[in-house]
C-alpha cells in the first residue's frame, strides 16, 4: 500500500522559516512528479510547487522567489523549504506524488493527509 507522510508543519511569524518533508513509501517503481498543494477553509486546493524526477520545478506565483522545492530520489522524498513567510501562506499543505508501482499497473496519484501551517504574530 502506498503512502506518503508529510511532516514539518507548524506555527511561525511573519518573515520565519519552515520546511516541509514528505515521504513516499510503498511498492514503488517511480514517481514523477512529486509536489506540493495548499488549501484553507471555502477555497480549492491550489498548487504551489512540482519537481519532476530531473529536478524541474514550477511555482505559484506568490512562492516564487520565497519556497524552494526538492527532492530525494533515492528516498523517496520530496521537502518544501519555505522562507519569508506571510499571513496569506496559512493553509494545510499536501503532498502529492504520481507513483507507478512494481507490479505492472497504471500510475496513480496519491495524497498526504496533510500538515498545517500557519503564519501569525
Amino acid at each position: 500500500q502506498m503512502q506518503l507522510v508529510e511532516s514539518g508543519g507548524g506555527l511561525v511569524q511573519p518573515g520565519g522559516s519552515l520546511r516541509l518533508s514528505c515521504a513516499a513509501s510503498g511498492s514503488i517503481w517511480k514517481i514523477n512528479p512529486m509536489g506540493w498543494y495548499r488549501q484553507v477553509p471555502g477555497k480549492q486546493r491550489e498548487l504551489v510547487a512540482i519537481i519532476t524526477s530531473g529536478g524541474t520545478t514550477n511555482y505559484a506565483d506568490s512562492v516564487k522567489g520565497r519556497f524552494t522545492i526538492s527532492r530525494d530520489n533515492v528516498n523517496n522524498t520530496v521537502y518544501l523549504q519555505m522562507n519569508s513567510l506571510k499571513p496569506e501562506d496559512t493553509a494545510v499543505y499536501y503532498c502529492n506524488a504520481a507513483i507507478w508501482p512494481l507490479t505492472p499497473a497504471p500510475k496513480y496519484d496519491y495524497w498526504g493527509r496533510g500538515t498545517q501551517v500557519t503564519v501569525s504574530s
